[in-house]
């Protein structure tokens, strides 16, 4: 390929990531923490979102993804009440 060719094919897939981030984060709007406990350690993860309902569920997806082990236990983690919500406007 041409160096030219190279550089337009760069420049569109650096163009297409940027579009891609700024997509993802322009409905951002609030950021909330939520904690739970499990055993006896509590996780605390941040989540955001374009208002403070999907902010919530964000983060206590987020607390649930990495300390639950099968569909059980993600199910009853997604319907825990978070010991701790904190949510503030960006």
């Amino acid at each position: 390929m041409k160096p030219l060719q190279v550089l337009g094919i760069v420049a569109a897939m650096v163009l297409f990531m940027v579009i891609v981030v700024w997509s993802t984060l322009s409905d951002v709007e609030t950021e909330c923490e939520v904690c739970l406990t499990f055993g006896t350690e509590q996780v605390c993860r941040f989540g955001r979102g374009a208002n403070e309902v999907a902010a919530l569920q964000a983060a206590q997806e987020s607390v649930c993804g990495g300390n639950t082990s099968g569909m059980a236990e993600i199910i009853a983690c997604r319907g825990a009440v978070p010991e701790r919500a904190t949510c503030r406007a960006l």
